[in-house]
């Protein structure tokens, strides 16, 4: 079993995002390995669909790869392949430098990412005001507000909501996302300290890190008086810096290099942290992140990001 939570079904069809031509950031990382060889992996649920994109990328550079698991397939190449290689097809596909894949730190946003809701939302419903508190997290996610006001608005439209709805919230709605708790088991499992970051709340994210199986939790905590919401979240608020803070002082407490510091979310505050990291993820993200990401997986579970460190399907922790 996946985890002590239920799984959330995959999307039918994930949904697309307006995006950069290539799902990792061809920038720096890439022009500095000029010369070397770049791994290229490819993910999709569709089998057909991801031996057809195997197939395209072992013609378009004459190489051979390998099988990582069900539809997943890895090749070491020369350069980036031109996105129009793979349009119209399922496919989640990360190129990256060939050295270091494996991550030793995974820093992992909360909700619409590791779980399936945003829990703010969902508290919202329990108050009567999920319409008007989503609208704003929606706007909010795309960048298009301040992070750190819109969680102060949204939370002061909660005063007066009983405590006893964030558990009903969690037992009701809460579901960790298909491959969630294998990403990060399977992480920990190979020694990589697994971290949960998010702009959400403690009482949430304590409770996703022991499902999932992450090291450590940071989020925001929801002031409460007499059994009540008092419609205030405690200071400071973590936000986008924030989330790069903690990205960046686990690393230094690991001693180790933003390179090897993998970090995944799906709205605009993780993105810091996301462009920072060695190999940051866009987990059916919106279009801001989609399109600065690194890499992106708009199609495959969590298990994606697995293969993206070059895993195979029988190195995965599974329960």
């Amino acid at each position: 079993m996946e985890s002590a939570l239920r799984i959330s079904p995959p999307t039918a069809s994930a949904r697309r995002n307006a995006s950069a031509d290539l799902p990792l950031a061809v920038g720096p990382a890439i022009s500095q390995m000029r010369g070397s060889m770049l791994s290229l992996t490819l993910v999709s649920p569709d089998p057909e669909a991801a031996a057809s994109a195997y197939h395209k990328a072992r013609q378009a550079f004459s190489v051979e790869g390998r099988e990582l698991g069900p539809g997943a397939y890895d090749l070491a190449v020369p350069a980036a392949p031109d996105a129009a290689l793979f349009d119209r097809l399922p496919v989640d596909w990360c190129v990256q430098p060939a050295e270091r894949r494996r991550k030793r730190l995974l820093v992992a946003d909360m909700d619409s990412t590791i779980i399936n809701v945003e829990c703010l939302d969902e508290l919202a419903d329990y108050a009567g005001k999920k319409a008007e508190i989503a609208a704003i997290t929606e706007r909010a996610m795309r960048g298009e507000l301040e992070f750190e006001g819109a969680l102060r608005e949204r939370v002061g439209m909660l005063k007066g909501l009983s405590t006893d709805a964030l558990q009903r919230a969690y037992d009701d709605r809460v579901r960790l996302n298909p491959g969630a708790r294998t990403l990060v088991r399977t992480m920990a499992a190979n020694g990589a300290r697994c971290v949960l970051v998010s702009g959400g709340f403690t009482f949430f994210t304590s409770r996703v890190a022991g499902a999932a199986g992450f090291h450590a939790n940071r989020a925001n905590t929801l002031l409460e008086e007499a059994g009540a919401l008092t419609g205030q979240v405690g200071e400071p608020i973590l936000g986008r810096e924030a989330k790069l803070s903690a990205l960046q002082e686990e690393a230094a407490a690991l001693g180790i290099s933003l390179a090897e510091t993998l970090a995944i979310g799906d709205g605009a505050n993780d993105l810091a942290m996301i462009q920072a990291s060695g190999l940051g993820v866009a987990y059916r993200a919106k279009p801001i992140v989609a399109a600065q990401a690194h890499a992106k997986v708009d199609h495959a579970d969590l298990t994606a990001v697995l293969y993206f460190q070059g895993y195979t399907a029988d190195e995965f922790a599974t329960d």
